[in-house]
């Protein structure tokens, strides 16, 4: 398989094309490819075990888990959504970014813990981003589905985004723009 033609499918460290029952997620009827896996301390698995060989890019990161819940775009777009509008280090403009709060993803999922609870935000490039529970509520993350009134394009800064509004928050903003965004991966899945 063509690299390419593999990043094409492998959406939120998922292979939806080759597993057909990861794409039919049992998530308020949605029945899409998975764009995002919730893993860890979860109540509302609908998925299997990781598989090392059906799940390649988390395999490669040496990622592993005994149940998760994988969102499709129609499940996330389901879920509360909100605007936020930062400046983006990538041309230094505001875009407006909409998506749901990423405490209520965790709670989609069934996630539980206290604001001391760890958060683990890791892209398909391997590029990771820990913060706590605490910190997400603090910032008002958002898993952003749409920029700028378009859904976010896979090759882009897509399908997803966790982000929130550093120019809102008094100490990210005191801060040089390409240093406000480090706990901000993009195509990424969150372990718990």
């Amino acid at each position: 398989m063509k690299k390419r033609q593999f990043l094409t499918t492998a959406i939120g460290g998922l292979v939806p094309a080759v597993l057909p029952t990861l794409t039919e997620a049992a998530v308020g009827g949605a029945r899409g490819p998975a764009l995002l896996t919730v893993t860890g301390a979860i109540a509302n698995a609908n998925r299997g075990p990781f598989d090392p060989v059906l799940d390649q890019m988390m395999h490669k990161q040496k990622l592993g888990f005994d149940k998760a819940h994988a969102f499709d775009f129609e499940a996330l777009a389901a879920l509360p959504a909100r605007s936020i509008k930062p400046t983006l280090e990538y041309d230094g403009k505001a875009h407006a970014l909409r998506g749901p709060d990423l405490l209520d993803v965790l709670k989609a999922a069934g996630a539980k813990g206290d604001d001391d609870g760890k958060l683990v935000l890791r892209a398909v490039d391997g590029y990771a981003a820990t913060l706590t529970v605490g910190e997400a509520r603090r910032l008002r993350f958002i898993v952003a589905t749409h920029i700028d009134g378009q859904a976010m394009a896979l090759g882009g800064l897509g399908p997803l985004w966790a982000i929130y509004d550093a120019d809102r928050v008094p100490e990210m903003a005191a801060r040089a723009l390409p240093e406000r965004f480090g706990s901000c991966p993009w195509r990424f899945t969150i372990s718990k």
